[in-house]
């Protein structure tokens, strides 16, 4: 009588093994199966619910061995709020993972010589990012010395979770910028003749859009601060386009030199009222810290960099040769 008492106190006891191995098993290799990458958790879901909507999804078989496991392991199967990267999991590794807190990393990246509104036009777009722009005040917001956010946004590739609000990035981006300006400025060459550090982030974006090679900024920048200190006009076909806005179209014509706008520095005198896109930080420092050299206009090559002159007649041979291909 013992004997098989014993023998089914052993088989009762294998059969609880083995099931606890099964449900083991079941629960930490089964695989996820969605058609998403990302699951979106609000505050106060449960996992219950997250489970059920898998199941009916049809990304995992059943949610009673998930459910018993949880009863098992309550601490296991809290959910935490977030954005998470759910791709070519266990069932399990998507559990733990959002019990964790491990949350998806999103990257955005603000471009050097990019305008604030192809910024904005992007941040429309972003995944999980909550586009918050239209409800706030931008000049209140983010606290700029003027009503312009164009300059403000220091170019570089910002981490952020889902969820995060489009201002909060912006406004990262704009205390880098803040504090590199302050950076640069403190560098400033002593004799340069800009007034203040808001002039020098305006010629900063100046010399971005103008200089396709990083090793010609300060030589532009020479023939800006040249231009400057003789009086004479900036013409930097540049800041016509941005005064142009949504007019430009690719081609900048001679009407357009002509036409009076504040960004036409063909026919303002110093400085357009505003940067008119995010300078790099080899562009500030260029600003503030010209190569000293007695040119007064440069050309483009068509390859990328630019030949410099002294005098409007050796400027005008190298448009013919440059430009007109004569």
């Amino acid at each position: 009588m013992i004997r098989y008492l014993l023998f089914a106190i052993a088989l009762l006891a294998s059969i609880v093994i083995f099931l606890s191995y099964s449900l083991y098993d079941r629960v930490h290799n089964e695989p996820l199966s969605l058609n998403q990458t990302y699951v979106q958790i609000e505050n106060g879901d449960t996992f219950n619910r997250l489970c059920t909507e898998w199941q009916v999804a049809g990304a995992l078989q059943s949610c009673w061995p998930y459910k018993l496991y949880s009863k098992l392991n309550p601490n296991n199967f809290t959910l935490k709020a977030g954005v998470y990267e759910v791709s070519s999991l266990t069932v399990w590794s998507a559990i733990n993972k959002i019990n964790k807190g491990i949350k998806a990393d999103f990257t955005f990246t603000i471009i050097e010589g990019e305008s604030y509104q192809a910024i904005v036009d992007k941040l429309k777009v972003s995944e999980f990012l909550v586009f918050d722009l239209p409800k706030i005040d931008v000049k209140t917001h983010f606290q700029f010395g003027n009503a312009h956010p164009e300059g403000w946004l220091y170019p570089e590739t910002y981490h952020y979770e889902g969820g995060t609000s489009a201002s909060a990035l912006l406004t990262r981006a704009h205390d880098k910028m803040k504090r590199q300006l302050d950076d640069v400025w403190a560098k400033r060459d002593a004799d340069i003749p800009l007034k203040n550090k808001y002039e020098a982030l305006i010629l900063a974006s100046i010399i971005e859009k103008e200089s396709g090679q990083a090793a010609e900024r300060s030589t532009i920048s020479s023939v800006f601060h040249n231009r400057l200190n003789k009086g004479m006009r900036l013409q930097t076909d540049p800041t016509v386009i941005y005064g142009l806005g949504k007019r430009y179209n690719g081609d900048i014509k001679r009407v357009h030199l002509k036409e009076h706008t504040p960004y036409n520095t063909y026919r303002i005198n110093g400085l357009p009222p505003t940067p008119i896109a995010m300078p790099s930080q080899d562009a500030l420092l260029a600003a503030v810290q010209p190569k000293s050299t007695d040119y007064f206009y440069f050309v483009s090559k068509g390859n990328g960099e630019h030949y410099f002159s002294k005098s409007l007649k050796e400027h005008n041979q190298a448009v013919r040769k440059y430009i007109l291909k004569k």
